[in-house]
């Protein structure tokens, strides 16, 4: 599903859908889901998009290619009028409903269903395998939380044998949230590691028998967590698949920012160098990074940088980037570049008063995302510091107390933000 607006990701969602948001580096957020199926040997795939979608269509169209003999696909299903029906998707099971005819052209015995926009390791062969052992109609993926986490997030109560009972979106009050707490006598049954107060939070995971999917979406429902699995769960067999790992819902710049400073960690809680399960993106061609005598510290340079004598510590530098001799990032994500800009043009820009594409020279940028093709100058001084935590400015935003510079701005020489 990548069909969203990402209000909470706004800026990084301005120009772009949430699922093509940029991730670590040199990855996307939907290259997530996408290598999660293709590491489980599922590769019949179809993406469902709709908003901000131009640079997702083009990012799938350059990264996913199989051959001719295996029958994979990685195919875009983009929100359409038709004669029947000119509206647009109105949520996720409405997007699901109006795309059947084209998932009831394969054989297939279950579909299933992620989200674009998620940051987690899982092998679904093992979801699937839980699925028809417990001969049921619908699974759904779920993760152990404590008390603080449950009240943002749906959580479902299942009986001793993992079937799902109830679901509650979002419980505030303490009697709800004591009357859906798991049994702790059922953590070894359900192979759960850990100890005190957990509840069972739905991941977003789905996975449907054919003819119940089906049959599940003859009314004019429109989401699947707020009207079809909760209906569900009356009438059919709905069962939890508990995933013991880590899992992040993307959801915010917070969340965003956090997932992305993680990876610079000795020990990250995602890895991506585990390659008995790769993560899979676009292959770009690009030369080895360039660094001209700058310290760095707990970071990650991807392909295609030159990076001066410059201080980097608890960053991303994403690819094609260009940082300036005595600047200072410090927790800072640098999306990247889609481009080298020419001599030409960099000479051009020079006499408009425009800096290059990059951070010039001495520059001070802390807790900041800049996004692509940003072009922040010369003596420039970045910091959420004594700000407040929502700002909107016509040079840079705030959110969540952090700094975003969004996609293709200009930051003159010498700025303080």
């Amino acid at each position: 599903m990548g069909g969203g607006q990402g209000t909470r990701l706004f800026p990084l969602t301005k120009e772009r859908a949430k699922p093509a948001v940029p991730l670590a580096g040199k990855y996307r957020l939907v290259d997530i889901p996408i290598s999660n199926c293709i590491n489980s040997g599922l590769r019949r795939i179809y993406i469902l998009t709709q908003f901000n979608s131009a640079s997702l269509h083009r990012h799938i169209s350059q990264s996913y290619k199989f051959d001719h003999f295996s029958g994979g696909f990685v195919e875009i299903l983009a929100a359409e009028q038709t004669f029947t029906d000119t509206s647009w998707y109105q949520g996720t099971a409405d997007a699901v409903r109006k795309n059947m005819i084209h998932f009831m052209n394969h054989d297939w015995d279950y579909l299933l269903i992620l989200s674009g926009d998620q940051l987690y390791r899982m092998d679904f062969r093992k979801v699937i395998e839980a699925h028809a052992e417990n001969q049921a109609d619908i699974t759904i993926a779920t993760i152990p939380v404590v008390r603080a986490e449950a009240q943002s997030l749906g959580i479902m109560h299942t009986d001793e044998s993992g079937r799902i009972t109830r679901f509650v979106e979002k419980p505030k009050d303490a009697a709800v949230l004591d009357s859906l707490r798991l049994d702790p006598q059922w953590y070894s049954r359900f192979e759960i590691q850990g100890e005190g107060e957990l509840f069972l939070a739905s991941m977003g995971i789905y996975v449907f028998n054919r003819s119940v999917i089906k049959k599940l979406l003859e009314n004019p429902h429109t989401d699947f967590g707020k009207h079809i699995i909760p209906q569900a769960i009356q009438t059919q067999r709905v069962y939890s698949s508990v995933f013991q790992g880590y899992w992040e819902d993307i959801g915010t710049i917070r969340a965003f920012f956090e997932a992305n400073l993680d990876v610079t960690n000795e020990l990250p809680r995602f890895n991506f160098f585990d390659m008995s399960a790769p993560i899979f993106s676009r292959p770009r061609y690009l030369p080895g990074s360039k660094i001209n005598g700058a310290q760095i510290d707990h970071a990650v340079i991807s392909d295609g940088c030159i990076i001066n004598r410059a201080n980097i510590s608890h960053s991303i530098v994403g690819v094609r980037c260009y940082v300036g001799a005595g600047t200072l990032l410090n927790r800072v994500i640098l999306l990247g570049s889609d481009y080298y800009e020419s001599i030409e043009s960099i000479v051009e820009n020079e006499k408009r008063g425009i800096p290059k594409i990059g951070i010039g020279a001495n520059s001070r940028v802390e807790n900041t995302i800049v996004d692509k093709n940003a072009r922040i100058g010369a003596n420039v001084q970045i910091s959420p510091a004594g700000k407040p935590d929502k700002v909107d400015h016509p040079l840079y935003f705030i959110r969540d107390g952090i700094v975003i510079i969004p996609k293709n701005a200009v930051i003159p020489d010498g700025t303080i933000i």
